[in-house]
């Protein structure tokens, strides 16, 4: 009996050994397509409300926008040569896209993934939890990339962006949504529930937004203050977007884009492992 016992423990121990590996590579996207479906899906669901849904991601950026532009701005003048609504312009774009990308992961993915348990029921398809998460990441991007170039369509339609040259920060914009998405979804994947979302709101995401030169610039802050900051990644999304809706050259080009892309892809694969320990055990 007992060594019948130690039989049946060894087969099991050999069985969870060589499971290991298999829910690993489904943690991973399966392929460089599947993702879509999982982003069309989201995009089916959003599309019938898709006018409230892009009133309230630009309300409150269109706020600061005009609010701080033309109160400020009457006291402040200019900064850095241009009127400060113009320069506070972009920083909003860019702070619009992280906004935007982080509350879809946070908000709207934990509800797909936990409360609606939508991802449950796409794992009983041929996609793997990768494919879903990527998904849920570019589709939060996605909404980001609305956000962003609609406050900057607008900043250019006032005199407040330079055409054509605001076109090559659409590009970042995609980048930096991708990147705010991915870090956010960090955050779903460790989150027990919606009150969690808060601590990443006030103790990182409002940081982040005073200390990125969207209201003032960089130059202002303490050299430590300055060193912190570019380890930040709309920073960096805020030197991109900047000089390319003033028409000015961009410095370090390929700096901020390294920093933004690694952003994008260190916590895919971070959040990838922690969706794997919570939802296949």
């Amino acid at each position: 009996m007992d060594a019948r016992s130690s039989y049946e423990t060894r087969v099991k121990h050999d069985a969870e050994r060589s499971a290991a590996p298999h829910r690993a590579a489904l943690a991973l996207p399966a392929n460089a397509t599947n993702w879509v479906a999982v982003w069309r899906r989201n995009y089916l669901v959003w599309r019938k409300l898709a006018l409230a849904s892009m009133f309230g991601n630009l309300a409150d950026p269109m706020i600061y926008l005009f609010g701080l532009g033309f109160g400020l701005g009457l006291m402040v003048g200019h900064v850095d040569g241009v009127s400060y609504i113009a320069f506070l312009a972009a920083g909003t774009v860019a702070s619009s896209v992280m906004m935007s990308a982080s509350f879809e992961s946070m908000y709207s993915g934990f509800s797909r993934m936990h409360v609606q348990r939508t991802w449950e029921a796409i794992m009983h398809t041929p996609l793997t939890l990768g494919d879903i998460v990527a998904g849920e990441i570019i589709w939060a991007g996605s909404k980001a990339v609305l956000s962003g170039a609609a406050i900057m369509l607008v900043a250019g339609a006032l005199g407040y962006a330079h055409f054509p040259s605001m076109l090559v920060a659409l590009p970042v914009i995609v980048l930096a949504g991708v990147a705010f998405a991915s870090l956010a979804m960090v955050v779903t994947a460790l989150a027990p529930s919606y009150d969690f979302f808060m601590f990443y709101q006030t103790l990182v995401l409002t940081p982040m937004l005073l200390l990125s030169g969207v209201f003032f610039p960089l130059a202002q802050l303490p050299g430590a203050v300055q060193q912190a900051a570019w380890l930040l990644p709309l920073a960096h999304a805020v030197e991109l977007i900047r000089p390319a809706m003033l028409g000015r050259p961009v410095a370090h080009v390929w700096l901020h884009v390294a920093v933004l892309v690694a952003y994008a892809i260190v916590p895919f694969f971070v959040c990838a492992v922690l969706f794997r320990r919570r939802l296949m055990r």
